[in-house]
This record gives structure tokens, C-alpha cells and sequence, in this order.
């Protein structure tokens, strides 16, 4: 027995009734329709093949719905064919065909094309984004897919560019604006990039800017601490100005001529500090002698036994002037 032609097969999915092979078109016009627009599809593009199907919408509703599977030959036979898949909607004509392009490992679709999905294969070209019925069917649908994928195909990466248009008068509208919308689909992927790597460099710049804030902040704080240290110096040699005004002041009538005043008593000092400074300038006084007594031997001015004799009394005279010194010292300080 001979398989059913096209044409038998499509009028007998469309007037099946039995679940679940029975479609989702319920109008009677509405399956005319769709008989004359599959069959003018098949008889232009007869590669193409009629069959039915489950298809699941973007909100998990499951409809029974006819499709048209085949392949697309681009102009260049260089590229490989495009193998798609066509749903008609069960809506159709009133909503536009869902059309997708079938996944192959082995020629992925590039992940820039203007119009058709990368990970899915579903593909929205202007023609179906504007789908109007009439006069939009799916011959024409497909002519312009055909068109479309001449110029940016969906498995190799080929931005559509300024250079590639034809002369505005040379082509249709529709033509005119699929390309156009190219352009504008890879001069945002290009503005994209861009400004991602914009982006990234500020982001950069914004983390320098913001380490180089931290490290002012504590040169700020570190530059508050050294000046409140520096005003507090200022105000103790203030303190320390008034003290010596003061005494010059109390002391400015007072004669300072070394003929009639000693040094030691230009100065304020008790008796135990007197007394210290004293026998500090005596053990100091004698330990001179004592090393002149020691260039007089070594060049025999004197005698060793004046030498050892008046060495004795003078180590006698400083360990008395010592023993004087550190009691003062130890002793308290009377001011």
C-alpha cells in the first residue's frame, strides 16, 4: 500500500477526531486555512515534510498541533543546510508559526545571531514579530528565512555590515528591515562588549580610588594625631616661656658681674646640692692633679717619694670628697 500524499495526509489530521490524535484546530475555516498554506509551503519548498506532534508552550500547556520539517539551501554551498522545524500554532493564521532550528552537536549556532536562539533554536525574525494575517503566510515566511539566512547564517558567524546592503531601491521593505535589524543586533552586541570592558575597568579604577581613599584617611588621621602632639609641645614650652619670663623678671635687678657675684650663685640650689657640686669639683679638681703628678714622674720633675707621698694624700682628700657626694646623694632633697 503507497503512503499517503501530503495532501491526504494533512486533511486527515486535520478532520481526526479520536484522543490523542486529534489536533488542536477547531474551526472549520480556520483547518482550510491551514491546508492551503501547508500545501503552497510543499509545493514551493518540496523538501519540506508534513507531520503532527505534541508541543509544549513557554507556561507548560501541551497542544497537538501539525509542523513542517525539512531543510534550507543558502545561496553559498559552502555552509551546511539549515534543518527546520515550522509548529503551526493552534491559532494559526491568527498567531504566527513557531519555527525553530534544529540543534546539531556538530554545527552549534553561534551565539550572536540576531535572530535565532542559541540554546533553543527558536528563531524570531521581524517577519514573524510582525505577523499579520493576511497577507503573512508561510511560503513567504520561509522565502524570507531563506533571504535572512543568505546573509547572517545561524552556524557560522557573519556580522551583517554596512558593506553587505544592497542599494535601498534594489530591495523590499521587509528585506530592508531584517537587515537592519541585524545591524542593530551586532552593534548592541559590540556596545555590549564594550561597555562590559568599560565597565570592568572602572570597576578596577573604582577599587584603586577607593584603597588610595583608606590610605589618605589614615595619613588624615596619623597628620590630626601629629598636631595635637605638636600643640601640646607648643603649650608646654609656652608654660616653660612663662616660667623663664617670670624669673627674669624677679631676677632683672639683680648685678650678674662676675667681680662681685659667683657663677653658682646665679642659680637656685639648696645646701645638699651645694654641697654635691662642691665635692664633685674637688674629686674632679684632684683627679687633674693627680694625672699632672703622673706626666711630672714620667719626665722625673719629682721624685718617687714626693710623687707616692702626695699621691697618697690626695687619693686620701678624693675618697673623703666621694663618700661626701654619695651620701648627698642618697640623703632626700630638700627644694
Amino acid at each position: 500500500m503507497a503512503p499517503p500524499s501530503p495532501k491526504e495526509f494533512i486533511e486527515a489530521a486535520l478532520v481526526a477526531t479520536t484522543t490523542p490524535y486529534a489536533l488542536s484546530y477547531t474551526d472549520s475555516k480556520q483547518k482550510w486555512v491551514i491546508l492551503r498554506h501547508l500545501l503552497s509551503l510543499l509545493q514551493e519548498f518540496p523538501g519540506f515534510k508534513p507531520s503532527t506532534g505534541r508541543f509544549m508552550h513557554n507556561d507548560g500547556t501541551e497542544v497537538n498541533l501539525l509542523r513542517a520539517t525539512g531543510c534550507v539551501h543558502v545561496a553559498n554551498s559552502t555552509t551546511p543546510t539549515i534543518p527546520l522545524v515550522i509548529w503551526l500554532h493552534e491559532n494559526y493564521p491568527q498567531k504566527a508559526p513557531l519555527v525553530f532550528v534544529s540543534l546539531r552537536p556538530m554545527t552549534p549556532i553561534h551565539r550572536h545571531h540576531p535572530f535565532v536562539d542559541n540554546t533553543t533554536g527558536a528563531t524570531s525574525p521581524p517577519y514573524i514579530l510582525t505577523w499579520k494575517y493576511p497577507p503573512c503566510n508561510l511560503s513567504e515566511l520561509l522565502r524570507n528565512l531563506v533571504q535572512l539566512f543568505t546573509i547572517d547564517h545561524p552556524f557560522s558567524y557573519t556580522p551583517t555590515t554596512p558593506a553587505c546592503l544592497t542599494h535601498p531601491w534594489l530591495v523590499s521593505t521587509k528585506e530592508a528591515l531584517d537587515r537592519l535589524v541585524g545591524m542593530l543586533h551586532y552593534d548592541m552586541v559590540a556596545l555590549r562588549a564594550s561597555t562590559s570592558d568599560e565597565i570592568e575597568k572602572l570597576s578596577l579604577l573604582q577599587e584603586e580610588l577607593k584603597r588610595r581613599d583608606r590610605f589618605i584617611t589614615s595619613m588624615v588621621a596619623e597628620l590630626g594625631e601629629e598636631r595635637m602632639r605638636l600643640e601640646e609641645r607648643v603649650k608646654n614650652w609656652a608654660e616653660e616661656t612663662d616660667r623663664v619670663e617670670n624669673w627674669l623678671r624677679v631676677n632683672d635687678g639683680r648685678s650678674l658681674n662676675a667681680r662681685d657675684v659667683e657663677i653658682e650663685d646665679a642659680f637656685e640650689m639648696d645646701e645638699t646640692t651645694r654641697a654635691r657640686l662642691e665635692s664633685s669639683a674637688a674629686d674632679l679638681a684632684i683627679e687633674e692633679v693627680m694625672y699632672k703628678l703622673d706626666k711630672a714622674l714620667e719626665h722625673e720633675a719629682v721624685s718617687f717619694d714626693s710623687y707616692i707621698k702626695q699621691v697618697r694624700s690626695l687619693a686620701r682628700q678624693q675618697f673623703f670628697h666621694r663618700c661626701n657626694e654619695m651620701a648627698s646623694t642618697s640623703s632626700p632633697t630638700s627644694v
